[in-house]
């Protein structure tokens, strides 16, 4: 899948593409980011489209709010089924890939944001840490079917990172030493992931990473919704469990969610139940739902052990911050047992829109960086397509002057912008399959490992399984699990090329070099050589096991194109 090459329009915002609620933000001329708020005032859009026909949707609360009576024509959680190429959802007789639910969920947000502040263009949208190579082209494509440009994609942990107050313009802004190592958790609606990042004035460094995208705050309210379906069976063992009814769970879940909102505040609360015209009240107390939800949230502590691991085995030895992100977190067990399991007080500010607003404040670093960029060019002083350090220091320094004169803003200003490093890791072990010495059988060997600092570009020799072997079929494996695995079944195919017009007379075990690379947007390029076509490598982009066939994404982009929002 090839990636279009921006328009240059402006102003880029951030979007929080979230499981359970997104939103949108810019900076204001002040260099502060600001939520866009929607037409109704709130800043939060339900990540829900209920679809009322084959060209009619509703997107947000009134989705969510109306679930009930169409359960079967609702979808929600949709992040979770991103890089899936084999889902679909199917309402009204069509058939929609998770990059187009989420393409409706996006175009509602921007659709308010211009006739609030603007038309939206340029964006930057968030993925969590842990997404692979497959979750994040389909995040793009979500965006392109939009009508979106997608400038970038970055990951969650650096947004709230660049939102809690690091890498920003005023100096003045950042809170204790100059640097430091901070946790991120991030705890969201349907995705987890765990950070551990290098903070600094002027760069944000990730570290170590983990996670899992199918745990989230809705897995709470699935516990306490089945606790609730419990209390009602026991006080009505004649009625239908509600759980076994489309309608009568979505309502369940509901109630879980607004008592899990609640039980955050105070000490207790009571979910009144009402289904198959009988009716429960069932008092929850916040003891009650940490009992019930312990598993998920050692789960998360796992994952977060393991994450401070990594960086210790990269030499990062104490947390001097954690920060917690998502509005899951704000669930007091959270703070109260990462507190106790880390010896540092974790920190709760903005969870919900932090995101958005670090994308945006990256956003800002885009925008200006590519009209510091299109200056040095256009005078000849930077070769179309160099980054910006190949450019001579006295260049780079008038050219923000020039910039900021034109805008209003001070070259500090203007230059601090541009100086902010943002620098990520791989989020997965990438490698391609080759057969064992040992079993004949063929095996995962990695070249790209979870943690490598980003850009990374690997290079590895191989050889020829026949004599005169005229095409040899290269296969790229994602890691599947937690932890790396040679094991074909634990591991996931997302791509394959083919070496082509080999010459003959080459004998078995003749050098294949095979060459991965990937890039600070996490998306992964194929490279491959045989010593008979050395003048002539095979170059791929890949494309992945999840990308929809050409003939899918015209028929999407069409399908989208069609749609009409009712809720407004």
């Amino acid at each position: 899948m090839s990636r279009r090459k921006p328009r240059s329009t402006g102003a880029v915002h951030g979007i929080d593409l979230g499981t359970t609620y997104s939103c949108l933000a810019s900076v204001n001329a002040a260099g502060v980011p600001e939520v866009v708020p929607l037409l109704d005032g709130s800043l939060t859009l339900p990540s829900v489209v209920l679809f009322l026909g084959a060209d009619d949707c509703m997107t947000g609360e009134p989705a969510r709010s109306q679930a009930r009576s169409r359960p079967d024509d609702v979808c929600s959680l949709v992040k979770r089924r991103m890089g899936d190429g084999d889902w679909r959802f199917v309402s009204s007789g069509r058939s929609w890939s998770a990059p187009a639910v989420s393409s409706l969920i996006l175009k509602a947000l921007v659709n308010d944001a211009a006739l609030n502040s603007g038309p939206v263009q340029d964006v930057v949208i968030t993925v969590p840490a842990y997404f692979g190579d497959e979750e994040r082209r389909a995040t793009v494509l979500a965006g392109e079917y939009a009508g979106l440009t997608v400038l970038d994609v970055i990951s969650e942990p650096i947004a709230a990172a660049l939102s809690y107050g690091f890498a920003r313009l005023d100096p003045g802004l950042v809170k204790g030493p100059v640097e430091e190592t901070a946790l991120v958790y991030d705890l969201g609606g349907g995705t987890f992931d765990v950070t551990v990042v290098e903070l600094a004035e002027r760069r944000v460094a990730v570290v170590a990473i983990d996670g899992d995208h199918e745990l989230g705050g809705a897995d709470w309210d699935e516990k306490l919704a089945l606790h609730l379906s419990h209390a009602f069976r026991q006080a009505h063992p004649d009625a239908e469990d509600p759980l076994d009814d489309s309608a009568g769970a979505q309502a369940l879940v509901l109630a879980a969610e607004r008592a899990k909102r609640e039980l955050s505040d105070r000490a207790d609360t009571v979910v009144r139940v009402e289904h198959d015209g009988r009716r429960v009240d069932v008092p929850v107390s916040r003891t009650d739902f940490e009992r019930l939800t312990a598993g998920l949230l050692d789960r998360t502590v796992e994952l977060t052990r393991s994450a401070v691991a990594a960086a210790r085995n990269r030499g990062l030895g104490r947390l001097d911050r954690v920060l917690l992100v998502g509005g899951a977190s704000r669930m007091p067990a959270v703070a109260a047992r990462l507190t106790s399991e880390l010896g540092v007080t974790a920190e709760l500010a903005d969870p919900d829109l932090a995101v958005a607003k670090g994308a945006a404040i990256y956003g800002e670093k885009k925008a200006v960086e590519r009209l510091v960029l299109g200056d040095l060019v256009t005078r000849g002083q930077l070769a179309d397509g160099a980054p910006l350090s190949a450019a001579a220091p006295q260049d780079v320094d008038a050219a923000c002057a020039r910039l900021g004169e034109a805008l209003g803003l001070t070259t500090e200003r203007i230059r601090r912008t541009v100086q902010v490093q943002v620098l990520n890791v791989c989020s997965r072990a990438f490698g391609v399959l080759a057969l064992s010495s040992i079993t004949g059988e063929p095996e995962a060997v990695f070249l790209v490992h979870r943690n490598d600092r980003l850009p990374v570009a690997v290079r590895r020799s191989f050889g020829t399984v026949h004599d005169d072997q005229d095409t040899v079929t290269v296969r790229v494996v994602e890691q599947g699990g937690g932890a790396e695995s040679e094991r074909l079944e634990d591991n996931k195919i997302i791509a394959e090329a083919s070496i082509t017009g080999i010459p003959p007379g080459y004998p078995a075990g003749s050098e294949i070099s095979i060459g991965l690379r990937m890039g600070f947007d996490g998306i992964l390029e194929l490279h491959a050589w045989h010593e008979g076509l050395a003048d002539r490598p095979l170059t791929v982009q890949v494309e992945t096991s999840a990308a929809l066939s050409q003939a899918d994404v015209a028929r999407e982009r069409a399908q989208v194109a069609r749609v009409r929002r009712r809720d407004r």
